[in-house]
């Protein structure tokens, strides 16, 4: 520390050191409440009661909550046939979702 404190007087000299001293106590300073802010943010909000809906019954239930979420028509599916779906959709990047796997390569 105290080398430091030497070779900023060496460099900045005895009449440009305070200058230089408090410009970094300002930006010390803005740092800090900067800090302070986002934490405080991040306090507010891992506060926040997230509403969860409660756990399934039934496996039935999950497939249908998920596929409601993947926005798939599961009256007319089976289980395992949801299961297929899902399991693809979630695999597939954002701009593959809904479209067969043989539309999304492209022909040599």
């Amino acid at each position: 520390m105290i080398i430091i404190f030497v070779a900023l007087i060496l460099l900045l000299g005895t009449n440009r050191f305070p200058e230089a001293a408090k410009k970094i106590g300002k930006i010390v300073g803005e740092y800090k409440k900067a800090k302070d802010t986002v934490e405080k943010q991040m306090k507010d909000v891992t506060k926040e009661n997230i509403e969860v809906s409660g756990p399934v019954k039934d496996e039935r239930q999950k497939l249908d909550a998920m596929s409601k979420t993947l926005g798939i028509d599961s009256k007319s599916k089976t289980d395992e046939e949801l299961r297929g779906i899902i399991k693809n959709k979630i695999g597939q990047p954002e701009n593959k979702i809904g479209q067969p796997e043989n539309e999304t390569q492209t022909k040599k």
